[in-house]
């Protein structure tokens, strides 16, 4: 399989079904880009301070595959939790292994729609790698399938969020290739951080807001 190729793969839920089944273990396959110790910086100023667990805000995690960040926020209190996924086999594989924590739901959906999540009822979505896997080819020209499907996600997290909601993403593209996919159509008002820490990889890390 050519780059191009694996690159198409990942926007699909049978690649992802694949990795999935190879997951038996308590351990994530694979937690990816940052893992929740290193987002901690991070996170205090953009979920702990502005939304306190004490104030139960909702969360949604879009693609949260089988990341340990639901749970790990769970130990902090926060209890109304929603992570989605387009792999069965991870909503079934997670939803069985969390099944003793309460306040954390699996569901599938696909990230593009979020039809089963009412709008303006979201506080938080996050999203570490999720948007990534719907892009490849050429980074100064997307394909048109690339553009659709980004725009598509980027205005379902849009009709989700509350309008003093914040839409948090990481990412370890190119902040000039990302950026015009992320607000196509001018829905946001947007600020990054780089994320350094853990290797010596720059991550970066955007905060959307309504515009």
């Amino acid at each position: 399989m050519g780059a191009d190729e694996k690159g198409k793969a990942l926007a699909t839920p049978e690649y992802w079904n694949s990795r999935y089944e190879k997951s038996a273990s308590d351990q994530p396959t694979h937690e990816w880009f940052r893992s929740f110790e290193a987002l901690k910086p991070f996170l205090e100023p953009h979920l702990y301070v502005p939304f306190p667990a004490e104030n139960n805000p909702r969360i949604v995690h879009l693609g949260s595959g089988d990341s340990t960040v639901p749970a790990d926020l769970g130990k902090r209190g926060y209890v109304n939790q929603l992570c989605v996924d387009f792999s069965q086999i991870v909503v079934d594989l997670m939803s069985k292994r969390h099944e003793c924590i309460s306040g954390i739901s699996w569901q599938w959906a696909d990230v593009r729609d979020l039809s089963d999540v009412v709008s303006e009822s979201v506080d938080v979505a996050f999203d570490k790698g999720t948007l990534d896997a719907f892009i490849h080819g050429s980074p100064w020209d997307p394909p048109d399938e690339v553009k659709e499907s980004t725009g598509r996600y980027m205005q379902a997290v849009h009709r989700v969020l509350k309008s003093d909601g914040v839409f948090l993403y990481i990412t370890f593209r190119q902040p000039h290739f990302i950026k015009p996919l992320l607000n196509a159509a001018d829905l946001w008002k947007m600020q990054m951080e780089t994320l350094g820490g853990e290797s010596s990889f720059d991550y970066f890390a955007f905060i959307l807001k309504k515009a």
